[in-house]
């Protein structure tokens, strides 16, 4: 039920340059109104999924799952049911319901969490799409704890909710709005695409233009204009440490602001 979580690995007392977005995968592609509880299920947890074989393999009987919510405290746990719900629908994989995405280049099916160890291990980041009101419902910690557990750089939606936007920025997850009428539908993106954000390089200033360049298989490219969605200066200095709490104890480190 308790585990440390990793979210101060490798920490240091000072934030270094945040490393831009340059070639990263597509986790999934989701469609308008995504609730949190889609995004990190609080109910119960199933046998065959990433979290409850992951019980399993330490001997917990399946009577002694418990919930999602009585195991928030075990990242280990929770982050294996990020986008996990039953009910979610991965638009990569059109005919399932489920966690379910594909992994490339080699267009293999499987959990979404195995896909984004799979690309951690290939040091490969990953982006999310979404459409209209991403993270509605109840402002839960953990549907964005978990993507960035995940290994997920950047969520791309035509809109958030305000909670879970902010809860994005604050985990050092860079939310990025579509400005014109552009989306992941008319994009026409299936999620063999490879993903380039341009313009954050040297770091992220409040509400400011990002490029995002879309490179397809059959070697075309595609770029579109977003907005960072990190909108005050104070979003900007979390984002820059890397979130809330890495900046917090770096305040705590130091006696003061940083």
């Amino acid at each position: 039920y308790l585990r440390e979580p990793p979210f101060f690995d490798d920490f240091e007392t000072t934030p270094g340059p945040r490393p831009g977005i340059a070639g990263a995968r597509i986790l999934g592609i989701f469609g308008d109104s995504v609730p949190t509880d889609h995004i990190s299920p609080g109910g119960a947890i199933k046998p065959a999924s990433p979290a409850g074989a992951f019980l399993q393999s330490l001997g917990v009987a399946v009577g002694d799952f418990n919930t999602y919510m009585a195991r928030r405290a075990n990242h280990e746990v929770m982050v294996r049911g990020t986008l996990a719900n039953v009910r979610i629908r991965n638009l990569m994989v059109p005919d399932t319901e489920g966690g379910i995405t594909t992994h490339y280049p080699d267009a293999v099916r499987m959990p979404i969490y195995d896909a984004a160890m799979a690309y951690a291990r290939e040091r490969v980041p990953l982006v999310v799409f979404a459409g209209e009101e991403y993270g509605t419902g109840s402002s839960r910690d953990w549907a964005a704890k978990g993507v960035q557990l995940l290994g997920v750089r950047a969520l791309i939606a035509r809109s958030f909710e305000r909670i879970h936007r902010s809860n994005l920025v604050g985990m050092g997850v860079l939310p990025c709005q579509f400005v014109n009428d552009d989306s992941a539908q008319s994009l026409e993106l299936d999620g063999s695409e490879l993903i380039d954000l341009l313009g954050i390089e040297n770091g992220v200033e409040p509400q400011q233009t990002v490029r995002l360049v879309i490179r397809r298989t059959d070697a075309s490219t595609r770029e579109v204009v977003l907005r960072a969605r990190v909108d005050t200066p104070v979003e900007a200095i979390y984002y820059r440490h890397g979130g809330i709490l890495r900046y917090v104890l770096r305040q705590l480190i130091a006696g003061g602001t940083q």
